[in-house]
């Protein structure tokens, strides 16, 4: 006859079950797969962590240099407000010291003081040309602009209508921006 073990055994494998070393070898290999993914889960982790690192350095050097070149930009805003005239007083200089010499001159004639008033207007023109400011001082006859000219008063004239009869006061422009509008008289319509 045969053992009762074995023909339980012999009973389960025909129902279906496994036996208890089959099921103790189940286990043991779930408990394997299951280390071997917690490993992988915990390399992944580490691998992450690393990586979140790397990135929250990246972000904190990219943040310090955002700031520092706010910082610099600012600063060179700072500086060219405040030397932004530096290049145009240095222009007007020389005209401070002709002006200077010409009173310095005790007994000038007439003409002397009209011949330096001439040489200093002309140096006065000059510097303000190479700063761009340049005037405005249209032709008689010229088409009024309301965006360059300023009409003082509107006269009958024996010119086409709305165009410049005098110029009472040169305007001047600085960068092609209206700095001060010419101040005309107009000639009224027929």
């Amino acid at each position: 006859m045969s053992d009762p073990q074995q023909s339980e055994q012999n009973s389960q494998m025909l129902q279906g079950e496994p036996s208890p070393e089959e099921l103790e070898a189940a286990q043991a290999a779930n408990e394997a797969d299951a280390q071997s993914a917690l490993a992988a889960a915990q390399g992944e982790l580490a691998a992450l962590q690393t990586k979140n690192a790397e990135l929250a350095d990246q972000y904190l050097r990219a943040q310090a240099d955002v700031q520092n070149a706010r910082r610099r930009a600012d600063e060179e805003v700072s500086k060219a407000r405040k030397f932004a005239v530096e290049s145009f007083a240095e222009s007007l200089l020389p005209v401070t010291d002709s002006l200077e010499a010409g009173l310095a001159v005790k007994d000038a004639t007439p003409e002397q003081i009209r011949e330096g008033a001439e040489a200093t207007l002309r140096q006065l023109k000059s510097a303000l040309e190479r700063n761009k400011v340049l005037e405005i001082a249209p032709a008689p006859g010229a088409r009024f602009d309301p965006h360059q000219h300023q009409a003082i008063s509107v006269v009958p004239a024996d010119q086409e209508p709305n165009t410049v009869v005098s110029v009472l006061q040169k305007g001047y422009t600085i960068n092609e921006r209206v700095l001060r509008p010419a101040l005309v008289t107009v000639s009224a319509p027929k």
